[in-house]
């Protein structure tokens, strides 16, 4: 999968990928970014903050469609078992209050993004407020995996090789953690 991704670095639609897949993530798609942007930044580090630029650009746009999954399907959610509309307006009043937070620390972190996207428009959270902490959020992680990598350059590569099945479990038990972290801890905020 690594030299899969890596050949995107020299591939003449390498943007354009980097594109779909941060756009994708943001609302439906279960893979971030992070896993092309890296190799993308290692294959051409020239080209790092570019390639953080339309990372972060793609992901608050596809984040607004998360939004607007969630604010458009609300009666069909009302319709699932154990949501209800008093439950649906305690969600609104905690985003009235708390809402940017949770954005931003979503868009920051391995918290899957799109699940706090989507809450968001069900909320209706104020839309300028949302894509204020979806765009902060995301340009700090992005463009911090970006300047990561142009630092790091070609040392990274044999690092990578040689731990990338570590690091492939350590990503993983991130993302299930984001998981559980947004079913089980109650917010801190």
């Amino acid at each position: 999968m690594y030299d899969w991704v890596l050949h995107f670095a020299h591939h003449k639609h390498s943007t354009t990928a980097l594109f779909t897949l941060s756009f994708a993530e943001s609302s439906f798609f279960p893979i971030p970014p992070d896993v092309l942007l890296g190799p993308l930044c290692l294959g051409h580090r020239k080209k790092s903050l570019w390639f953080a630029t339309v990372c972060t650009t793609a992901s608050v746009m596809g984040a607004f469609l998360g939004y607007l999954i969630g604010f458009s399907f609300l009666e069909i959610a009302l319709r699932i078992p154990g949501i209800t509309q008093g439950g649906i307006d305690d969600l609104a009043q905690e985003f009235t209050v708390r809402g940017q937070w949770y954005v931003f620390i979503a868009a920051l972190t391995p918290i899957p993004f799109k699940l706090l996207t989507i809450t968001a428009g069900v909320a209706e959270m104020n839309l300028v407020v949302f894509g204020l902490a979806c765009l902060i959020g995301r340009a700090i992680r992005f463009y911090a995996v970006a300047i990561l990598f142009w630092a790091i350059g070609p040392k990274a590569s044999p690092f990578i090789d040689k731990y990338f099945n570590w690091l492939a479990f350590g990503f993983v038990a991130l993302l299930v953690g984001g998981f559980f972290a947004i079913k089980y801890v109650k917010p801190l905020l």
